[in-house]
């Protein structure tokens, strides 16, 4: 743990070493360095991330650690509110503090996490380039008050973020103090802008050529304006504005830089005709004519004149003077200026905000706010302004009181904690001053601005000194005319809890009224610019339309001021008070009497005397109980003694630590955080513990009932599946009754589509179903005619599909040769000479015969009758009472060769011999197709003696004959008597008759 020097009562006595923050309790100190130091960065903000708030020094890296970690643990919103006077760093601060806060979230990388964190970081870098400037206190004083809400979903990852603004100083816009400047976006676009952008714009890249921002042309900001410039176009684009919009953005811009340079010139003329008001450069109306996207007539129209309605309700035009043209300008650009920012300010927040979430599914969001509002203000001439700005630190300081001094003080009362009370400055009666109605200023100011009438700025100071001639905090010259600070009829005082401020009322009731013509916002609302004409939705109400008086601003800004107290009130306050070190805003200078004065304003003192006196946390006994009981034997799970407070003291003994408490009647009050530090310690070493336990009694429970389910499945599917197979094996009995019927055993019927448990077993059904009606079909077959069907099974296996017609639908004969009908004049001969083979070689069947017409190996083509039996093949010469010219062993012959077609040619491939080629012909009926019943006879025989016959279907057929390859193919020729060959070199054509 860190020595406790870090934590010294006085801010300043580490200044001289770099230590720029202390501890107050929980209230960080931060002394404004005004140089860079090495106290940030990744390195920086991993030693303090998931670190308890006095385990490291004391840093903004702790407090925005701390509000994250409560708001994660407890669900609870938290807020940090950031004061200090102008250039005391503020702004600097909250930019610290956002960028921890993106650092140490979104571990998973979510892209719509990412996407909301670029536009939180962004959106910093945007709003400072619009609401920024330099003043004599501060290079980069915000001139708006910003409170930005920033939605965490149940992990901890930002989902979301809201941006609420609050009283742009838009009065500089027209004229700053001397040392000061205008906006920074103003000097930006006109250094750091292309030049041919500034040409489109019609502007030149000196500052001193417009009249709104020559007081600061010879300024610079913290930083260049042209790398700001950059910075500020690229963070516009990483938040989502179109180029369409950023043009529009730097036109409007461009437009309030042109409208500054009119000037009005009153003409006199002579003779009837009165003089009238002109414009002294008249393309400067074009200018902004152009670049509002609206018609020039109109623009010079409103600038000279405006449009009322009469009682009737007719339209009278009242040209301006000069005063009241000069002020319709000037008003006119701080409301666009206004409307532009505005609209900035909403555009982010519509890309930001949290998309699509419902508590009921993504759970309860939780908020941290981030307050980085205007500190205190005294110029030498403060106006409206100024007084708005402190009296929002007026509010701001209430709400400090009343949290952590007068609150803390009255809840150690009404415990029953022995304590003793200390004095602290309460400014509520300064608060009520401005607020309370009916008499408090903002009320008088706004009854000056209403009433009938012409009321002047003195008229308004006379109803003040009349209100408030006795209150202790209100002064002004006419009520002590020996104080020549002030000046008659112009000056009051207020002694704020800063210090005492000087207001000059002069405008105070123009500004408060903040009135514009509506001709402007007419013709602004008809621009034909999408962006501009958003500005302005009240530009489309009828001239003639009766509308409720406007709320004045400074009732605007009062109703704002109370609904950001009740929100920061809401949430659980984390305090950051900036000290500014010096008013010459140098490195390493402290001015202690300057400091002395801020710690007395801001309350320290007192605060530090009550964190001395008092406790550091408090809790309620159920809650500290809820949180803390895993770490004692005693309260875990669920205690058994008397109260919740018996169980709290138990705990706290068995730690050891019952003496740096203090009990009350409904809550523990805890001294020091060390001692919440032990607690947590114990804590986060029990609770992976716990976890584990948790997770295993809930993966069990989740087992059983995933278990059980599975059970209670199955047992489903199994009596569903017997269900299935009864119905299935129903429809199939009732399906198939009508199977044994001849002729056709079932070949009619088709099977219904079976369940998928069954298909195997239906495809082994159809299997055997097939075989009984095949069995079925063989038995009514005579035993004569079966060689014939087992020749046809066989040709159909081997052809089907490959051959056009084999045959099948016809008788096989097999010996046509010795048939009266195939062969009517020579089948005796045959027939004898059938009986002289088998007495010599002893065959058991005639397998086939037929006439052929073959060639031979001298290429001649002869015809010749083939004989097939069940041992030889058989060429014979018919001429010669069938004398055999050659015969084959069966045995050698290895395959059969035909073609696909009609024709009859057959290729006997055999083994060791030539190759017999043979076109089967004189056949009755003429041509009639046998090669199916060669091949299938054959085939049917070699199945019979377990050997395979090998059949090729093919148009062009290889053969071999005397050792050479030759080719056999078939030529359809209509002509052709009779088949016959054509031979050559390179094989034999078959010319084959078509019939």
């Amino acid at each position: 743990m860190p020595p406790r020097h870090t934590r010294c009562l006085s801010p300043f006595c580490q200044f001289e070493k770099g230590r720029i923050y202390t501890y107050i309790g929980e209230v960080l100190v931060s002394v404004n360095p005004y140089q860079e130091l090495p106290l940030y960065g990744p390195e920086v903000i991993t030693q303090y991330q998931g670190r308890e708030l006095y385990e490291r020094p004391p840093h903004l890296y702790a407090v925005a650690n701390a509000a994250y970690k409560a708001m994660k643990r407890r669900s609870r919103d938290t807020c940090i509110v950031i004061s200090g006077e102008s250039g005391a760093g503020k702004t600097e601060a909250s930019k610290h503090i956002m960028q921890y806060i993106a650092a140490v979230t979104n571990p998973s990388q979510r892209a719509e996490v990412e996407r909301v964190k670029d536009v939180l970081l962004n959106s910093t870098c945007v709003l400072e380039a619009f609401g920024n400037a330099r003043t004599n206190r501060n290079h980069n004083s915000s001139r708006f008050g910003k409170y930005m809400d920033i939605n965490f979903d149940f992990k901890g990852d930002p989902i979301g973020g809201h941006i609420h603004s609050y009283l742009l100083e838009k009065s500089r816009v027209l004229k700053q103090h001397v040392g000061e400047r205008n906006f920074h976006s103003f000097y930006q676009m006109l250094r750091g802008s292309e030049e041919e952008l500034l040409q489109k714009l019609h502007l030149q890249r000196n500052p001193a050529v417009y009249t709104f921002t020559r007081q600061g042309a010879g300024l610079n900001a913290l930083d260049s304006d042209e790398r700001s410039h950059q910075a500020v176009t690229q963070a516009m684009r990483v938040i989502g504005f179109s180029p369409e919009e950023v043009a529009s953005v730097y036109r409007i811009l461009a437009a309030i830089l042109h409208l500054g340079n009119i000037e009005f010139v009153e003409t006199k003329e002579e003779g009837p005709e009165k003089g009238g008001l002109v414009v002294a450069e008249e393309v400067l109306v074009d200018h902004v004519a152009e670049l509002t996207a609206t018609p020039r007539d109109l623009v010079l129209r409103s600038l000279l004149a405006r449009t009322v309605a009469s009682g009737g309700r007719e339209l009278i035009e009242k040209a301006h003077s000069t005063a009241e043209a000069c002020y319709a300008r000037d008003a006119c650009a701080k409301a666009v200026y206004q409307r532009l920012f505005e609209w900035i300010v909403n555009k982010i927040n519509s890309i930001m905000e949290a998309r699509g979430r419902d508590p009921r599914l993504h759970g309860k969001d939780t908020v941290i706010g981030v307050l980085d509002i205007y500190g205190f203000e005294v110029f030498p001439v403060n106006s409206f302004e100024q007084f708005c700005i402190n009296y929002c630190n007026e509010k701001l300081q209430q709400l400090f009181i009343q949290l952590i001094l007068k609150q803390e003080q009255e809840e150690y009362q009404r415990e029953g904690i022995a304590w003793q009370s200390i004095d602290y400055f309460n400014n509520a009666a300064i608060v009520e001053l401005v607020e309370r109605p009916p008499r408090g200023i903002l009320a008088v100011l706004d009854e000056a601005c209403s009433s009938a009438g012409t009321i002047t700025d003195r008229i308004f100071l006379q109803t003040l000194d009349t209100h408030h001639r006795h209150h202790p905090h209100y002064s002004s010259r006419q009520l002590c005319p020996t104080d020549k600070s002030m000046e008659f009829g112009r000056d009051f005082r207020i002694k704020h809890y800063a210090g005492n401020v000087t207001y000059s009322v002069e405008g105070f009731i123009d500004k408060n009224r903040d009135f514009l013509f509506q001709d402007f916002k007419r013709l602004l609302y008809n621009s034909v610019d999408p962006t501009l004409r958003a500005m302005w939705p009240d530009g489309q109400q009828d001239i003639t339309e009766v509308t409720k008086r406007p709320l004045t601003a400074g009732t605007l800004f009062k109703s704002s001021m109370v609904a950001l107290v009740e929100n920061l009130a809401s949430k659980e306050p984390y305090y950051v008070r900036c000290i500014k070190p010096n008013e010459e805003k140098v490195a390493g200078r402290l001015d202690e009497g300057h400091c002395r004065h801020q710690v007395a304003y801001l309350g320290l003192l007192e605060n530090v005397r009550v964190r001395r006196a008092g406790f550091a946390s408090r809790q309620p006994y159920s809650r500290f109980l809820l949180r803390y009981k895993m770490t004692c034997e005693y309260t875990w799970p669920n205690h058994l003694l008397g109260s919740d407070r018996a169980a709290v003291s138990a705990l706290l003994e068995q730690h050891g630590l019952q003496g740096d408490v203090a009990f009350g009647h409904s809550k523990l009050f805890i001294r020091s955080p060390q001692t919440l530090v032990t607690l947590e310690q114990s804590r986060a070493h029990l609770i992976p513990i716990i976890v584990l336990l948790l997770q295993k009694a809930w993966r069990g429970t989740l087992a059983r009932r995933h278990c059980r389910r599975l059970r209670a499945v199955y047992t489903i599917m199994r009596w569903f599946r017997r269900h299935k197979v009864r119905a299935h094996l129903v429809e199939l009995q009732q399906h198939f009754q009508a199977a044994r019927q001849p002729p056709l055993y079932g070949r009619d019927l088709t099977w219904p589509p079976a369940p998928a448990v069954l298909q195997p077993f239906q495809d082994t059904c159809q299997a055997l179903f097939c075989r009984w009606r095949a069995r079925q079909l063989v038995k009514n077959i005579p035993p004569s005619d079966m060689a014939q069907i087992k020749a046809k099974v066989a040709a159909m296996g081997l052809l089907q599909g490959l051959r056009q017609d084999w045959g099948c639908r016809r008788a096989w004969v097999r010996d046509y040769l010795s048939s009266a009908t195939d062969n009517p004049t020579a089948s005796g001969l045959f027939a004898q000479r059938l009986q002289t083979l088998r007495e010599k070689d002893g065959f058991g069947a005639v397998l086939f015969s037929s006439h052929v017409r073959k060639v031979n190996r001298f290429l001649k083509s002869r015809d010749r009758a083939l004989l097939l039996t069940d041992h030889h093949l058989y060429k014979l010469e018919p001429g010669k009472q069938y004398r055999v010219m050659r015969a084959v062993p069966l045995q050698a012959v290895t395959g059969v060769s035909v073609t696909s077609g009609k024709d009859q040619l057959v290729v006997l491939h055999t083994r060791g011999q030539d190759d017999l080629v043979v076109c089967l012909h004189r056949t009755r009926p003429e041509l009639d197709n046998r090669v199916g019943e060669l091949v299938g006879v054959l085939a049917a025989h070699c199945q019979g003696e377990g050997r395979v016959l090998e059949v090729r279907v093919s148009d062009c057929i290889s053969l071999s004959q005397r050792g050479a390859r030759r080719l056999v193919s078939v030529e359809v020729k209509p002509e052709q008597p009779v088949p016959d060959f054509r031979c050559s070199r390179a094989g034999f054509t078959l010319l084959w008759p078509s019939r």
